[in-house]
């Protein structure tokens, strides 16, 4: 990023910052539809019940933790291919 202008850091960070929304609300998005689909199976009442609360909170924190995980690994090699270049 050195290598370009004021402008041209600016306009890329803008670029930066919508991707990772965009991305954040595609996993936001991903974890609704699949806790929705795995805990929720009865409309009898506008709240949840107490197994499908827990169902939920399960789902969230492993796709939440999976999520976390990827991220790691994901820096683990970016270190290591770094490290190889360099």
């Amino acid at each position: 990023m050195e290598s370009l202008n004021q402008k041209e850091q600016a306009t890329l960070q803008g670029i930066l910052e919508a991707k990772q929304m965009k991305d954040f609300m595609k996993m936001y998005s991903n974890l609704v539809n699949k806790c929705f689909s795995d805990c929720i199976n009865e409309f009898v009442s506008k709240s949840l019940n107490s197994k499908e609360e827990t169902c939920v909170i399960r789902c969230a924190n492993k796709f939440l933790k999976h999520s976390e995980r990827v991220g790691q690994r994901f820096t683990e090699i970016n270190v290591q291919q770094a490290s190889k270049i360099g």
